[in-house]
């Protein structure tokens, strides 16, 4: 490697070398670290374009004077601003919040921190350290250097999260839910958020007091089977298929009546049928929209207060869905005037399109409102923490996001990951991710927005792959390889923490896979509550015998999977590993060292819980399940039973492993042609939950030791 080279990625933060799955280090080659420097605004094809790069992005902050944003913890508030030594005349500091007028002025410690030279000047860099309290909060930062104003935004953030539970000694648990997958006897095909309101009911009458969903971010409407919940075409906007159509102002039983056929279709389908339930519920609330002669004035001040971001994702969907039948690439097929957004073509398409536009526009005024609803009557059910949302870690890259404002993120490449212990050959998942110096050249407002929109109408959020506030691997669209690319990770944790104060939000950090040295306890540190699941609790890291409830981290909310790992049922059959042979995603030989290596994984299974004396007492374990008799009466009782014994602050209950589902949501690796992923209905019904002998049962065992 070239010794610049080398030099232009560690200045700007891309990564040389990586480890995974504990292995030595892996060095990236030289024209894969030019790719990415180059991505990034700095050209490094050569020796000459490597010096002035690193030149460049040495005297780039002797240069502004002031930097964009300056993100700080209230317990020690100071800038730093670079100046010409031949400005040496008095420094004045004012603030106000956000929004205000009216600056004050602060007192502050002045530090020399130290002086370069570029070109003929002597550049110096002050320390600023304000002498006086400043509250949490956002503030329209002012530097007066004798006649010269410059102008910052200053980020005042707390210590930690927000922790809700931090001076409680319960032990809090509920469920994590697919919201689609929700059945129930009036739903139109799919879980909507009247079925969420009537599981809430559930949860206040049994004592759960979380409710965490798949993420609710919009998805394609013109291509529905495009279901994963983590590839949305905007983080800021919600899904309309939730929406509870029967539940929408204007909506009649003569509507009902002449869909009536469709309807039962959905409703007795064995698996989610996209395309068909989307279609349903558009055409109905289409009908609605048109029937709504009189101006609605909520719909009026909900576009109002969403601005020109409802605009610009309206106005994206209407153009992709008259470009849909026309072109295939997505936005970045459409014609130059759309694709580009100039300003002539985009007026004549406004113009001619106002009531495509308008429509799209209600979808969301009407899946707010719902959401807001629900959100509402849960906290009349006095849940501790109540809805619990999950933040994906990137964006479709034919989104709303990247077409409104494709600069803040990455060019010719997309967000996955390495190989780890639970996906060996990596993921490619093909997300657009933020590029890290354009987007604090914004003052992070893009990734401000994403939060806020997110933390609406919850209690907590989790946040995807957590690791992605320091960094990210990122891999060319055109190949297989890849990086990390580093983030801010003081600005980005503090920004967050800030965010959760404001909205009252507490943040839970999904850390399975890579995690970087020192990550957890930085995460600890924070107040951000770790993910903690059942297979990856295991001693001899993660290889050993399954951790005793007593090893649990404390500040975390535990499970005994996720929504990409096998269900218990599953898991115990190993029919996962049958589903992966079929599917030829490994060999014969895998196969069978896999269910080898289950069945080891089985009898430590077995052995924690009989020492942690958790099976049913009207059902204790009959024998050692070898594979040839079956399923172990009350297992799934004592699973849960033993979790609720951790420590852990928040256990959280999956549907699946209660009413022994055997497939699983999601099948990494694969699409829907393979798989159908993101598309199975749970087996029961909402309204017989609360009589399911199962479900009846698993909440006993929770409830005996939470």
């Amino acid at each position: 490697m070239e010794n610049k080279l080398y030099e232009l990625c560690q200045k700007i933060g891309i990564a040389a070398s990586y480890r995974a799955m504990g292995t030595s280090d892996y060095l990236v080659d030289d024209d894969l670290l030019k790719f990415f420097c180059k991505s990034l605004g700095y050209e490094a094809s050569n020796q000459d374009s490597l010096e002035q790069s690193c030149l460049r992005i040495d005297s780039m902050p002797y240069k502004e004077a002031v930097k964009p944003i300056y993100v700080v913890r209230q317990n020690r508030v100071s800038i730093d601003i670079f100046l010409k030594k031949s400005e040496n005349q008095e420094i004045h500091l004012l603030i106000t919040p956000q929004n205000q007028k009216v600056f004050k002025e602060i007192s502050f410690n002045q530090t020399l921190i130290q002086e370069k030279q570029i070109g003929q000047n002597i550049y110096q860099q002050w320390d600023l350290s304000f002498q006086e309290k400043v509250d949490i909060g956002y503030y329209a930062l002012q530097v007066k250097v004798g006649k010269t104003k410059y102008d910052s935004t200053l980020a005042v953030a707390p210590l930690q999260c927000y922790e809700p539970l931090q001076n409680t000694q319960d032990k809090l648990w509920g469920f994590a839910v697919q919201l689609y997958s929700l059945k129930s006897k009036r739903n139109w095909g799919i879980g909507d958020f009247s079925d969420l309101k009537e599981f809430a009911g559930i949860c206040a009458n049994i004592g759960a007091d979380v409710i965490g969903l798949n993420p609710l971010n919009a998805l394609f409407h013109d291509f529905p089977e495009n279901a994963s919940p983590y590839s949305s075409i905007s983080r800021l906007f919600l899904n309309p298929i939730y929406i509870d159509v029967e539940k929408t102002p204007g909506f009649s039983q003569s509507l009902k009546n002449k869909y009536k056929k469709t309807i039962e279709d959905v409703r007795n389908s064995v698996l989610i049928d996209y395309t068909k339930v989307y279609r349903l519920k558009i055409s109905v609330l289409k009908e609605i929209f048109k029937q709504q002669q009189k101006k609605n004035k909520s719909f009026e001040r909900f576009k109002k207060e969403q601005g020109l971001d409802l605009h610009l994702f309206a106005l994206y969907q209407s153009i992709y869905h008259e470009q849909s039948s026309q072109v295939w690439g997505g936005w970045q097929a459409w014609p130059e005037g759309l694709k580009n957004q100039k300003p002539m073509d985009i007026a004549v398409f406004e113009q001619s399109h106002t009531d495509s536009i308008e429509f799209f526009k209600f979808l969301q005024f009407e899946v707010n409102r719902q959401l807001q609803e629900v959100f509402a009557y849960i906290q009349t059910l006095h849940l501790k923490i109540g809805l619990y949302r999950d933040l994906p870690v990137g964006v479709c890259k034919d989104s709303a996001e990247l077409w409104s404002d494709r600069y803040v993120y990455m060019k010719g490449c997309g967000a996955g990951a390495p190989p780890d212990a639970f996906f060996q050959e990596g993921q490619k998942w093909c997300l657009g991710a933020f590029d890290p110096i354009e987007l604090k050249k914004r003052a992070y407002k893009p990734f401000l927005k994403i939060l806020r929109a997110n933390m609406a109408c919850a209690g907590a959020l989790r946040i995807d792959h957590v690791m992605g506030l320091m960094r990210l691997f990122m891999i060319k669209d055109d190949g297989q390889k890849g990086t990390y690319v580093y983030y801010d990770f003081e600005d980005m944790v503090a920004l967050v923490a800030l965010e959760s104060h404001l909205n009252k939000c507490m943040i839970v950090g999904e850390s399975i896979g890579n995690v970087p040295q020192g990550f957890l306890e930085d995460l600890q540190k924070n107040h951000i509550s770790a993910i903690s699941v059942l297979w990856a609790e295991r001693y001899d890291c993660g290889c050993g015998d399954f951790k005793k409830p007593a090893d649990y981290p404390a500040q975390a909310f535990v499970s005994v999977g996720t929504h990409d790992m096998t269900p218990l049922k599953m898991w115990w059959f190993g029919y996962e590993i049958e589903l992966k042979f079929k599917l030829k995603m490994i060999d014969e030989h895998e196969r069978l060292n896999l269910y080898k290596q289950r069945e080891n994984e089985r009898w430590l299974l077995l052995k924690a819980l009989d020492e942690s004396d958790v099976w049913p007492k009207d059902n204790l374990r009959k024998g050692n399940y070898l594979y040839g008799e079956g399923y172990p009466e009350g297992l799934d009782e004592a699973v849960h039973k033993f979790l609720s014994k951790s420590q852990s602050k928040v256990f959280m209950l999956q549907l699946e492993d209660i009413l022994g589902v055997t497939e699983l949501q999601n099948l990494p690796g694969t699409d829907r042609d393979r798989y159908p992923n993101w598309r199975h209905k749970l087996p029961v019904c909402i309204e017989d939950l609360e009589t399911n002998l199962a479900f009846v049962r698993n909440i006993q065992a929770v409830k005996s030791e939470r």
